[in-house]
């Protein structure tokens, strides 16, 4: 479907990679890996022609679709959502219209034979309009925006009402209803909680296209992808296999390769040391030029750099009581809106607690809340005996002093500490050598966020209190962050999009809907295996557009449906019917001309001068032989095939004379 040949791409003198080639077939799931940087979004703009490459080419099979979604989404629509939605897709929209011309002049059109020709045109023009879907398409759309998370009363809202995170909701239910054949998705959760990234994965597992796709989300990746491509500073890495194979398999081979190496190095000295201490003896001269030239011809093993897990001693917090706070009868409104209404709630040492829900259920109130920096109408929040707390939100970054060095503002809040202890604790989160001297007006949100955490880390409170820590951090910095809170001995409550996070950190998860808490004590995946069995937790979106789908589905004309119906009929059996049908007349090509050598070679035969030559009488009855072989097997592959288009055809009739009884 598409091909992707010796790519490389440079900016200045840095090039980002280079002799990249792979192929993408229909159904792949592939995931784009590599530190922020690397060029994954640059190997996107490439495919999609956005950006041209230094060398090598993109080729895709004629008629191919691409959909591409992007981090930075500008949309100045003034569609209103699900017109937006239902409007994305150009062919359906394009067939409607030609389906009301073509009635107009039905209409008005008086000359019998141009009706006929109108007839059959309108036909099959309506014909494609129901393959594609089109009587289906407002219910598609809503079932999409549904899972993305939209409720309905968003569907008549105009684009202009819409946040930044919502708009990239938008763009990638304009993109699944679109339905390409290839989906290139640069973060697609970036803006998805927990539970739509839940529906996304399952969606893309039905999906019928290929998916190319780069994210910081470990989970999502190993659900999802089923091979690997990883751009590294020093090569690109082909890997069949998901996220976590990668890893083991990567390290295995770093394994592998610094062994050898260290072999190789120890090789080269002792050559080294030989040549050293013969150079300039006359009776060693040729052993010496020999073992010489045999060290210029060793092609050097170069280990590739790794981010290392460093370990360190983080400072132990005071021990709280037992009961670390506790929240009783809390009311919390903004304006006229109930968020909590006789709210309680009790966290006890040790817990780490994972606040789950869609986006607006009040995560985040109840976290700031819990923080003590969000006042509330009503109710009582009491801490526990010598508790402290410290509280992270995305704010808490825009408190770092751009013009101090990182080491200086890791200082500010460990002024007695030495050099070597503060190197340290920055090396476990990886700001290493001469990148503690950068000023942080310079860093990345990712850098930032991993410099925040480290100072709260440093002087740790007894309850750590953490909203969405993993913005911004590609899957490294993840990891370092994960270990880091591993370590933490103190209690912690925290929302995350991350489940890679949550699994490896929480005990403990509290559901958030409708304003009402759901305690579950124990690790994430229990608390999915207990969600499955429930019958409440379809998202309250989707649960609505379903009983709306079903009220709509009642109205429809049975006419209506039995068109769908028949279409989607009448679809599939072209689907499996072509590829057939298409192999019958290349075999019969193949015949037609195997035939006619057959024909040529026995009038040779008949022809008594072809017999002077015993080379030529000898290969034209090697070839006679292998063409009979070949009639035999291409007709008894085209018996098999032509008996196979028969029994499709009679079981799609009787399909469609079944559904016209109905």
């Amino acid at each position: 479907m598409l091909n992707i040949s010796n790519i490389s791409k440079s900016y200045n003198t840095r090039y980002l990679f280079s002799g990249i080639t792979f192929n993408v077939g229909m159904g792949d799931r592939i995931a784009v890996i590599g530190a922020n940087g690397s060029g994954k979004t640059t190997l996107f703009d490439i495919i999609t022609g956005n950006i041209t490459p230094d060398t090598g080419n993109v080729s895709m099979r004629r008629g191919t679709t691409i959909g591409y979604l992007r981090q930075d989404i500008q949309n100045t629509s003034k569609h209103k959502l699900l017109e937006e939605v239902v409007q994305s897709s150009g062919n359906i929209n394009r067939l409607a219209h030609k389906v009301q011309m073509l009635q107009e002049e039905l209409a008005e059109e008086k000359d019998e034979e141009e009706v006929e020709t109108l007839m059959r045109e309108l036909g099959n023009v309506q014909h494609e309009y129901e393959s594609s879907g089109g009587y289906n398409t407002e219910h598609e759309a809503e079932i999409i925006l549904a899972g993305l998370g939209f409720i309905e009363s968003d569907f008549q809202r105009r684009l202009s009402e819409f946040s930044g995170g919502w708009l990239t909701r938008i763009e990638l239910a304009k993109l699944l209803f679109l339905n390409p054949d290839l989906l290139i998705l640069d973060e697609p959760t970036n803006h998805l909680d927990l539970e739509t990234t839940r529906w996304f994965e399952n969606y893309l597992k039905g999906y019928h296209g290929a998916v190319l796709v780069t994210s910081h989300d470990r989970a999502f990746l190993n659900n999802m992808v089923k091979k690997v491509i990883a751009i590294e500073q020093e090569e690109v890495i082909f890997f069949r296999g998901d996220y976590d194979g990668y890893v083991t398999a990567r390290q295995k081979d770093l394994e592998i390769k610094q062994a050898t190496a260290k072999r190789q190095e120890q090789k080269i000295h002792k050559e080294m040391r030989f040549i050293e201490r013969f150079r300039y003896k006359a009776t060693k001269a040729t052993q010496v030029q020999s073992r010489i030239k045999k060290l210029e011809k060793i092609e050097k093993i170069v280990v590739p750099r790794q981010t290392k897990k460093i370990k360190f001693s983080f400072p132990e917090p005071a021990r709280s009581g037992h009961v670390v706070i506790t929240l009783k009868d809390i009311d919390k409104s903004y304006d006229s809106k109930a968020v909590y209404h006789g709210l309680n709630l009790e966290l006890n040492r040790g817990d780490r607690a994972a606040l789950v829900g869609p986006n607006g259920a009040g995560k985040t109130t109840l976290l700031k809340i819990l923080a003590g920096v969000l006042p509330f109408e009503k109710g009582e929040r009491t801490p526990g005996h010598n508790v402290t707390t410290a509280y992270f939100a995305q704010y808490y970054i825009e408190l770092l002093n751009p013009t101090n060095q990182i080491i200086d503002e890791l200082r500010t809040v460990a002024p007695d500490e030495t050099d070597q202890r503060l190197r340290g604790l920055l090396g476990a989160f990886l700001f290493s050598g001469e990148d503690i001297t950068k000023e942080v007006a310079v860093l990345s949100g990712g850098e930032k966020t991993r410099l925040a955490i480290a100072k709260m880390l440093t002087r740790p409170a007894n309850f750590l209190l953490l909203d969405e820590p993993t913005n911004h951090l590609d899957i490294p910095s993840r990891e370092i962050l994960t270990d880091a809170l591993d370590a933490y001995p103190g209690t912690i409550c925290f929302i995350t999009h991350d489940r890679t996070l949550i699994r490896e950190i929480a005990n403990k998860i509290i559901e958030i809907r409708a304003g009402k808490l759901r305690v579950f004590p124990g690790a994430y995946d229990d608390y999915l295996a207990k969600q499955e069995v429930r019958d409440d937790t379809v998202p309250e979106t989707l649960r609505a557009v379903r009983e709306h789908s079903r009220s709509s589905t009642t109205a429809r004309t049975q006419r209506q449906q039995r068109k769908v119906v028949e279409g989607n009929l009448r679809n599939e059996f072209y689907r499996k019917m072509t590829p057939v049908k298409k192999r019958i007349g290349e075999i019969e090509n193949k015949l037609a001309r195997l035939n006619a050598r057959i024909a040529e070679i026995e009038a040779l035969f008949a022809d008594p001068e072809h017999y002077k030559d015993g080379y030529k009488v000898a290969q034209t009855n090697r070839e006679y032989i292998k063409a009979k072989e070949s009639i035999r097997s291409l007709t008894a592959e085209w018996d098999k095939l032509t008996t196979e288009t028969e029994k499709m055809t009679q079981e799609y009739e009787q399909a469609r004379d079944n559904l016209e009884v109905l």
